[in-house]
């Protein structure tokens, strides 16, 4: 048995909290169209409008919500990313919630929920992608976990179950969530819960719930474990290099005392030891990732709880007096003022490029120069012999370079567009008809086997001085097709 030290639940400090919490989503709305789309959103856009139980790359959540959005409240920016800002949102007051539950009062509450104010959270809230939902997830799974764990209510076990098979809909993170709060339990206990009939009952409902997730990957061939292996294979080194690193940067790093105190007193307070698991699961998880390669912001809502049951004794510490309420105070502010500036468009976009942001922040580098780049290959286009126009598509090795063409090329009569990335391989191969092929590509395709001739015709630039992955591609004029493209279409299918 574990000696419990019942904690007693402050109330909930709305005020601050809700203060905290639409301050950020009112931070969101301000900058919501400013710069332009996100490669991701772009990518998102097409294959949302293919509905189906999951993709290659991920399952089917985020790109079907941004279809929905489309499909409400239009084709722009700001509708798709109305859902991100209301994810932040929520994950302030979950924040607050895991705090409170810690035994946190309003002070410990609201510094919690200026965990949104950082760097992952903005980044995740501006662009459309799915870490925003991730984190609303994991917070609702690891605050039931606390819940049914620290108050002898195992019942929580069963919500928790539903919400971790609801995020598998989203991205299958929270698999890593589950093992190594498991793996928690059996190093520091308490291994009694994992003969608890409601930790088994929520289980089952995860898997019940998840199971079209599961059905899909063994009739595909299990495609996210071949994407894992692409990630691993294709940016593994840099992730392993970076996962440590990046850990100190997603809170931001006046905050790295907050979540490192959220460790300790995990381990060492008697009334948090029901608990204790998840200071265990954060190494434990560190250690996964750097093994599979994985990339280092999949530990993050693990590491966002931990920030919030840090607030606590940062709370307590605050409150002893002297400086320290000025201390904690502008470190505060200075972390979350250094997170706005580098994760969200504020600075004019023909600033921005002299800056280091887009260096640091790749985010924002992806949201620079999709019309530009489409009126160059328009361009390229243009200048083909009309005899040619009608048996000519275009071809990208990049979904973002793909995604804008489909968004801001069609207005402009320009072709429809292939690509071999990802899931748009599956969307289909150009037509036997198509003999002429404009090429936007990072490679150099003068040596392809697919083509007799590849002329290039330009460089794309985006004219803000934004080093971004187009900045490296030419568009190429390609004839002379070695094949037909049943032959040829599956020598483009690449993964990254």
């Amino acid at each position: 048995m574990i000696d419990r030290f019942p904690i007693a639940r402050q109330p909930l400090a709305w005020k601050s909290v809700g203060a905290v919490a639409a301050g950020a989503a009112l931070m969101l709305l301000l900058t919501i169209n400013r710069y332009d789309y996100h490669r991701d959103e772009l990518y998102f856009r097409i294959v949302g409008a293919h509905p189906k139980w999951g993709y290659v790359d991920q399952p089917p959540f985020t790109p079907l919500m941004v279809r929905l959005c489309i499909d409400v409240f239009g084709d722009t920016v700001w509708a798709i990313r109305i859902p991100g800002v209301l994810f932040v949102a929520g994950a302030a007051i979950l924040l607050a919630l895991v705090a409170r539950e810690a035994g946190g009062g309003a002070l410990a509450q609201t510094l919690a929920a200026a965990g949104v104010w950082t760097t992952f959270p903005l980044v995740a809230g501006h662009i459309t992608i799915t870490a925003a939902p991730d984190l609303v997830m994991w917070l609702l799974v690891i605050l039931c976990l606390m819940r049914a764990l620290l108050h002898d209510r195992p019942r929580y076990f069963l919500p928790a179950g539903l919400f971790a098979g609801l995020a598998l809909y989203n991205k299958h993170l929270v698999i890593l969530l589950l093992l190594t709060v498991v793996a928690g339990l059996l190093v520091v206990g308490p291994r009694r819960a994992l003969l608890s009939k409601w930790l088994w009952a929520g289980a089952a409902i995860a898997v019940v719930v998840g199971l079209p997730n599961l059905l899909y990957q063994i009739a595909n061939d299990f495609p996210q474990i071949t994407m894992a292996n692409a990630l691993a294979e294709n940016k593994g080194a840099d992730a392993r290099i970076m996962l440590v690193p990046m850990q100190l940067l997603w809170l931001g790093p006046l905050f790295v005392p907050v979540w490192v105190a959220g460790i300790v007193t995990l381990l060492r307070r008697p009334e948090l030891r029901p608990v204790r698991a998840l200071a265990v699961a954060y190494p434990l998880m560190l250690v996964l990732l750097f093994v599979v390669a994985g990339q280092p912001y999949y530990s993050f809502g693990l590491l966002a709880a931990l920030f919030a049951i840090g607030a606590v004794p940062t709370a307590r510490w605050v409150v002893r007096g002297g400086a320290r309420p000025w201390l904690l105070g502008a470190g505060t502010v200075v972390n979350c003022g250094v997170a706005v500036v580098s994760s969200l468009p504020v600075l004019p976009i023909d600033v921005v490029g002299g800056t280091p942001i887009p260096a640091i922040n790749q985010g924002v580098s992806d949201q620079i120069g999709w019309p530009r780049y489409v009126a160059q290959i328009k361009a390229v286009y243009d200048d083909l012999p009309a005899e040619d126009k009608p048996r000519t598509v275009l071809l990208t090795g990049n979904y973002g370079e793909a995604g804008s063409l489909d968004r801001y090329g069609k207005p402009l009569g320009l072709p429809d567009v292939y690509s071999g990335h990802n899931e748009l391989w599956y969307l289909g191969r150009p037509p036997e008809s198509a003999t002429v092929v404009v090429l936007v590509s990072q490679g150099d395709p003068t040596r392809s086997p697919a083509f007799g001739s590849c002329v290039e015709k330009a460089k794309l630039d985006n004219g803000y001085g934004v080093d971004n992955e187009e900045q490296r591609a030419r568009v190429f004029v390609c004839r002379d097709r070695k094949g037909t493209w049943a032959e040829l279409w599956p020598g483009f299918q690449h993964f990254d």
